[in-house]
């Protein structure tokens, strides 16, 4: 299941223009829209579970006596940064298209996508300068689980980019309307959802701490 497949669920027919939308009672086009949006709902949801799993993993093996916290490359600022960005101007395009603003719509979809293809292309740069100052997956936890962990969510990532990219033909190729509109709500939903998860790997990785969470646990 991904993005993409959920985003062609709200249609049968690509040109996503209002003469299309007039030929479908209003039930069955909200029926549609509704099926898509939960099954994003229930795409993350299950992604979280994941996600919430791996980290559990995380915080036990910090315990052990092998770990050896990593400093995180500052490359990951500016892709936390771009991350935000794209979440905004996802937001903002959703905003105008219910408004209509179709252009100004059409523009910050687009943008927003770049932002996430920039994040992808700073996380590879961030992991360069890991693998460049010799930090590699073998013999220390915390290095493999920093790249486990923001590898799944670059997959997660690059997921969303297939459904922004087939969202934008789409898109582009009508003249607005409620499926254009559905389309770029649905992939601002995902973009905030990939902004939440890394945002909360960001601040595992970054300032989590054994001693932390051995605090926390009520073990100290």
């Amino acid at each position: 299941m991904n993005s993409a497949i959920l985003l062609k669920a709200t249609t049968g027919n690509d040109n996503g223009n209002d003469d299309y939308l007039r030929d479908t009672t209003g039930p069955y086009r909200g029926e549609r829209r509704s099926a898509a949006g939960i099954a994003l709902w229930v795409f993350m949801g299950v992604a979280t579970a994941l996600f919430a799993l791996f980290l559990t993993a995380y915080v036990m093996r910090m315990d052990s006596t092998d770990w050896s916290p990593i400093a995180m490359p500052p490359q990951l600022w500016l892709s936390t940064a771009l991350l935000v960005t794209g979440s905004i101007l996802m937001h903002l395009a959703g905003t105008r298209a219910g408004s209509a603003s179709w252009h100004r719509a059409y523009v910050l979809f687009i943008a927003g996508g770049v932002c996430a293809i920039a994040f992808i292309c700073v996380q590879l740069w961030a992991w360069q300068q890991l693998l460049t100052d010799r930090v590699s997956m073998a013999g220390n936890p915390a290095a493999s689980f920093f790249y486990l962990l923001t590898a799944m969510h670059g997959l997660h990532v690059a997921g969303g980019q297939i459904a922004w990219a087939a969202s934008v033909r789409g898109v582009w190729s009508g003249a607005g309307g409620i499926h254009a509109a559905t389309r770029i709500k649905l992939c601002a939903r995902y973009w905030h959802f990939l902004l939440a998860v890394w945002l909360v790997l960001f601040g595992t990785l970054g300032w989590l701490t054994p001693e932390a969470v051995r605090l926390i646990c009520g073990t100290r």
